[in-house]
């Protein structure tokens, strides 16, 4: 069987080129929640059906079979992390072994039934790793990590499906990553990262779409 390693590279390509053929990752002109205009755009909620979200669960499998050996529940951002977390858990099951709780936070907390404010495994006393699509500045992945860790959950890290290597919206010189990493005190890592998706395109020779990405990442990028 190959390694985690080498699985996370082939379901690398997997996901981009599923992702492209959904068009849940598009190029052209988009205006970011940061205000930002972008030549591309990522939309998770386009992979909906059982092979294209299947590729990227095994995509968060793999690298967190590499990266987080050890952790109870994977936990995901309503809305679009609550599939993430649910088909991952069922990844990391059949591909690994591993057998995780999943859990995701309800917009309002509900205040009948057995009322609360999230939804699946037990966090009180758990090691939880969030999940989520894209990373720009982390605004909805800070919002879980303070319910998990009024839950009395433990914060092991945040796994994304692309991180957009951007520095702040403040104007500040650091990365919004090694920003998020101080803040939750633990380690951000992501499937597919801008300058990699740059590398896959320039191999395919989209020209165009790289020559507008490098411009983009020139302005808003991180310069390390």
């Amino acid at each position: 069987m190959s390694s985690p390693e080498a699985k996370l590279q082939h379901y690398r390509t997997e996901f981009i080129t599923s992702s492209l053929a959904a068009d849940a990752l598009k190029f052209g002109s988009f205006t970011l929640k940061s205000g930002r205009q972008s030549p591309y755009y990522f939309n998770s909620g386009m992979l909906n059906n059982g092979g294209l979200i299947a590729t990227l669960a095994s995509a968060y499998a793999a690298l967190i079979a590499v990266e987080f050996p050890t952790l109870d529940v994977l936990f995901g951002p309503a809305y679009k992390g609550i599939s993430l977390a649910a088909t991952t858990a069922v990844a990391l099951r059949t591909e690994y072994g591993r057998s995780v709780g999943f859990a995701y936070n309800r917009k309002e907390a509900k205040d009948h039934g057995e009322g609360g404010w999230h939804v699946g495994a037990d966090i009180k006393g758990k090691k939880v790793l969030i999940l989520d699509d894209v990373f720009t500045t982390g605004t909805a992945v800070r919002q879980a990590a303070q319910g998990i860790r009024e839950g009395g959950g433990d914060i092991v890290g945040v796994v994304f499906a692309l991180d957009r290597e951007e520095i702040g919206t403040d104007g500040e010189g650091e990365s919004a990553k090694a920003t998020l990493e101080k803040d939750l005190q633990s380690k951000v890592k992501s499937v597919l990262t801008m300058k990699e998706l740059i590398g896959w395109l320039e191999d395919a020779g989209r020209k165009d779409d790289v020559e507008q990405m490098k411009e983009y990442r020139e302005k808003y990028g991180i310069k390390a």
